[in-house]
């Protein structure tokens, strides 16, 4: 994917049932080419709260997310990206509370994802720590225009690259 022009590769699942395949991603590719995604739900019998699923979000896996996410980043990944199964697509907002615990746990950079449906919501992503920001359908639909995301959150002082 990478030599036919990708700027990054993205795994989850196989990297949740085999670890070492991001240590050897970012051996051989570098650190800045690989992100780790995170499907995650509620499950208070987990320490944080918050469970692993994997299998696009289909497969519960009993390991607590936050704990996940400080493994990931002890790989050296620089951007992992959680997505909440309670929040996507419903446009509610993004799991602002997983964004905060993953953010705090980690020294990567965190992706906001799943959930976002008003212009506010992409400013509390920022707010609970998020420096990275993904939507979908709001775009595809034309609910939110990306220049109009990127005006209103200037606005309110966020730095857009």
């Amino acid at each position: 994917m990478l030599s036919a022009g990708a700027n990054k590769i993205s795994i989850s699942s196989a990297a949740f049932r085999k670890p070492e395949l991001v240590e050897e991603m970012v051996k051989e590719f570098g650190a800045e080419k690989v992100t780790v995604a995170i499907d995650v739900d509620r499950n208070p019998a987990m320490p944080s709260g918050y469970e692993v699923y994997i299998d696009g979000g289909r497969t519960a896996t009993g390991a607590d997310a936050i704990e996940w996410a400080k493994r990931v980043d002890g790989f050296g990944v620089p951007v992992i990206l959680p997505t909440s199964k309670a929040r996507d697509g419903v446009k509610t907002g993004y799991d602002l509370a997983v964004i905060r615990a993953i953010k705090k746990a980690v020294s990567a950079e965190v992706v906001a994802s799943g959930g976002a449906g008003e212009l506010v919501h992409f400013y509390q992503a920022v707010e609970a720590g998020a420096t990275i920001l993904l939507a979908a359908s709001v775009f595809h639909f034309g609910i939110i225009g990306i220049g109009d995301l990127k005006n209103y959150l200037r606005y309110r002082g966020v730095t857009i690259l």
